[in-house]
């Protein structure tokens, strides 16, 4: 994807979105402050996981626990751990039982969120929006298995989903105010593209950032990744 004549392509890419949406969710202490410090989450992770100072956490063992931060999110039990991880699944499990040791709160926000959606019947994200999960009350215990997965996943992701599309929404109105050739033109995910005049470009990553970072207030600082360049590649490379 290449930007027209004069223009620039903006990426701005929400960072570790939805672990701080945990962390706002479950009020977990151990995460709240890591995010708060500005650490880096997955070797933060590790250190807790493993026992080992920031400094010590090695390369392999910043993988696994972005595999554990990463997996708890989608319900990921031990077996589906230990096949990421390539690693037998009694091993997987001991790294999870270290991980809910570590962060009891995430422990105790995922157990009472499956409870709380069956009582309910749904879940709800962080800005009211629900989904409905009838399939938690079913006989069949895979599709109740599922169910209990989605109703982990789906208050995150879809906080996720609410806050970038309010960014879209409030960034949509302030580039019309700002003059002409701005542009949203893709959502991937957790990032915005735009397409801007290239004198405007550093003006309008700033707005961008400062719209994106502000839409809502979290107990943990939301972050923006900002690239530029004529390519889309280039700008995410």
């Amino acid at each position: 994807f290449v930007a027209a004549p004069e223009h620039i392509f903006v990426v701005a890419d929400y960072s570790q979105i939805e672990l701080r949406i945990l962390a706002h969710l479950s009020e977990d202490a151990v995460l709240l402050g890591a995010f708060a410090a500005g650490a880096d989450i997955h070797t933060a992770t590790a250190a807790r996981v493993f026992g080992l100072e920031p400094d010590k956490v090695s390369p392999e063992l910043r993988r696994r626990a972005k595999m554990i931060n990463f997996g708890l999110l989608y319900g990921m039990e031990a077996y589906g751990l230990g096949q990421r991880l390539e690693i037998p699944t009694e091993e997987a499990k001991e790294h999870m039982d270290a991980y809910f040791a570590q962060f009891p709160g995430v422990a105790a926000f995922m157990e009472g969120m499956v409870s709380r959606a069956r009582a309910d019947g749904f879940t709800t994200t962080i800005l009211g929006r629900r989904r409905y999960l009838p399939e938690l009350s079913s006989d069949n215990f895979r599709v109740r298995q599922a169910a209990e997965r989605m109703a982990l996943n789906a208050p995150i992701q879809g906080s996720a989903a609410d806050i970038i599309k309010k960014a879209m929404v409030e960034l949509d109105a302030e580039l019309t105010r700002s003059g002409p050739g701005d542009a949203v033109v893709l959502q991937v995910h957790d990032e915005l593209v735009l397409a801007v005049p290239r004198d405007r470009a550093a003006e309008t990553a700033e707005l961008t950032c400062r719209i994106m970072e502000g839409v809502v207030e979290l107990r943990v600082p939301l972050r923006v990744d900002l690239g530029r360049g004529p390519t889309l590649g280039d700008a995410k490379g």
